[in-house]
């Protein structure tokens, strides 16, 4: 599943600040764009994983999960 995300990358003075758009939380720095890319990759997955456990935490004996494949335009 392929889903299209909103990278945004800022130079500053020291490099390249960046976030995701549509990803509160995901944001990172880097000397270089690409060290920046490459950390921005490792915030995303740091992210969705915080917020798997939290909506984990917070699922009841009533509750039905699945796994859900979007599909954008």
């Amino acid at each position: 599943m392929n889903i299209a995300l909103t990278a945004v990358f800022t130079k500053v003075p020291g490099g390249y600040v960046a976030y995701v758009e549509e990803l509160p939380g995901a944001n990172t720095q880097g000397a270089t764009i690409e060290e920046a890319r490459t950390n921005l990759e490792e915030a995303i997955q740091l992210v969705l994983e915080a917020n798997r456990m939290l909506a984990e935490e917070e699922l009841t004996d009533d509750s039905v999960r699945e796994s859900y494949n979007l599909a954008l335009v």
